[in-house]
């Protein structure tokens, strides 16, 4: 009797598991820390011309993730204008958005285009992305924010 109740409970676990209501996604793409662009810091790609990942002592709390910055002084500049730092399409891959869809990052892949941060999903995707990258942004503006519906 105890192992039909142990198995009952735990099918009935694994049902509500997979038969959760969808949800949006979040409009800030993180990793499973709750860290926005991987733990890197999204002022250096401007300053700093390159990624720099953060450090766990200067971080700030922007539109519910968590931003982590290598100094002090960066994230200063973040609190102060996180739009102008923060990446287009909330960190996801900008090549995903401008298919209508959603990928997550590898923060080594980004450019800097009339003065905002873009990620890729990965090196190979950004080449793909930055061979019609007009193109692709136009349509990632269009998707964006309904992408994440």
């Amino acid at each position: 009797m105890a192992r039909n109740t142990y198995l009952t409970a735990l099918a009935l676990a694994v049902a509500l598991f997979f038969t959760a209501p969808a949800s949006a996604k979040e409009a800030i793409y993180s990793n499973w820390l709750g860290q926005a662009i991987g733990g890197y810091d999204p002022v250096a790609y401007f300053t700093a011309g390159k990624p720099v990942e953060g450090n766990g002592d200067f971080t700030a709390k922007w539109k519910g993730a968590d931003w982590r910055f290598a100094t002090a002084a960066n994230r200063d500049l973040f609190i102060a204008m996180p739009e102008k730092y923060a990446p287009k399409y909330g960190g996801y891959c900008a090549y995903a958005v401008a298919q209508n869809s959603t990928a997550k990052i590898d923060p080594t892949a980004w450019a800097i285009v009339d003065g905002k941060l873009y990620l890729n999903y990965s090196h190979a995707i950004q080449k793909t992305w930055t061979a019609d990258r007009a193109a692709y942004i136009a349509a990632a503006d269009r998707n964006w924010p309904s992408v994440l519906n």
